[in-house]
């Protein structure tokens, strides 16, 4: 059944709970409304249980999405993910421009047309705004810049990037270690899930939990959830981009040496390494950050901070609350992703710095 966009307590009391009663169950069609951000405790509470516990995937999800950890896994034993939102659709829903000259600009201005609503573009202002999706190359040099080495394996959860092969090269150049689950598994292993966007992208929800590390460059529904229920789950390293800073880093990373770069990366990105005091209480998105369920047994449950990075790297983590934030809400990675997935271990404690950057190698990348 469908119920009505603004509809009341006493509109579900009346609609809902009578065919609740009746047949224990009920499926609310087209329903993608969003519970308010802040209730009362005992409602968030309940929010926590329903998201974190009782919503599941389905077991061919939950088993091929294991399978495709183990194999991760066997690789290097620990790895980062990155959900990285670079489709075509999405370029041009975010009103950005990413370099690549008029073609680009006739591409995405076309798709910007199927929608009637949006405003004209100023692509300049959304960048300085930090509205604007880090490009797989600009991923890549965040990284590097917080200590994390060339050879550290990398999974990537994305559909169909824009550019293809040739957006992603400089991403691979600095990760050549890079695996998606499409690399990971056979056509035939794939075959149920292919048809069904939905189930690629539970699949890949499955891989980022896991992970040692979980990096975004956007900050849409899917990368909120995870972040969300990351912290729920012991708080493992989450690694949101400051876009608004980092945006005018990049366009100026040529004019200045490999040093002074990760210097102020690892300086901008303080605040937005998912350590457990990011966001005050109360503050922030709560599926992001559902701090209701989690502060009575922070201390029992985060311990120390997680060594991922290296000593510079791990300062980068103060208190800060960020400044709005872009949501691309309306398109979300796949076709309404499942909120749900199978409990997380722990990360392992020990996980120090990941081999550090190749200085020369990216001093001539950020000269080219």
């Amino acid at each position: 059944m469908r119920v009505p966009r603004k509809c009341t307590p006493k509109c579900y009391e009346n609609r809902v709970l009578p065919a609740l009663l009746k047949k224990h169950v009920v499926q609310l069609t087209k329903f993608d409304y969003r519970v308010s951000n802040r209730l009362e405790t005992d409602l968030q509470k309940l929010r926590c249980r329903v998201n974190y516990h009782a919503l599941k995937f389905t077991d061919p999800i939950l088993e091929m999405g294991r399978l495709l950890v183990q194999r991760m896994r066997a690789k290097s034993g620990r790895f980062i993910a990155l959900h990285l939102r670079f489709e075509p659709d999405m370029l041009a829903f975010s009103g950005c421009y990413f370099g690549g000259g008029e073609i680009e600009r006739r591409e995405l201005g076309a798709i910007r047309k199927r929608w009637d609503t949006l405003h004209e573009s100023n692509p300049d202002r959304e960048r300085r705004h930090g509205k604007c999706p880090l490009t797989p190359e600009e991923v890549g040099f965040m990284l590097r810049a917080l200590g994390f080495g060339k050879d550290v394996h990398l999974y990537v959860a994305s559909g169909d990037v824009y550019g293809g092969e040739e957006t992603l090269a400089p991403l691979k150049a600095l990760f050549p270690n890079f695996h998606s689950k499409e690399t990971l598994s056979s056509k035939e292993e794939l075959a149920p899930f292919l048809p069904f966007s939905s189930r690629m992208a539970a699949l890949d929800y499955v891989v980022c939990d896991d992970s040692d590390v979980f990096v975004t460059n956007n900050n849409g529904n899917m990368a909120r959830m995870l972040a969300g229920r990351r912290r729920y789950f012991g708080h493992k390293r989450t690694i949101r981009p400051n876009s608004k800073k980092l945006s005018s880093l990049f366009l100026n990373r040529t004019s200045m040496s490999w040093d002074t770069f990760a210097s102020k990366v690892q300086m901008y990105q303080k605040g937005f390494m998912g350590e457990p005091n990011e966001i005050k209480p109360g503050k922030g998105e709560f599926h992001e950050h559902p701090m209701d369920c989690i502060c009575a047994r922070t201390k029992r449950r985060t311990g120390p901070s997680k060594p991922y990075l290296s000593n510079r790297a791990r300062e980068a983590a103060g208190n800060h609350t960020s400044d709005a934030e872009f949501d691309w809400s309306d398109l979300d990675y796949g076709e309404n992703t499942p909120l749900g997935g199978d409990s997380s271990t722990e990360t392992d404690p020990d996980y120090g710095r990941i081999a550090g950057p190749d200085i020369p190698e990216l001093e001539d990348i950020l000269s080219d």
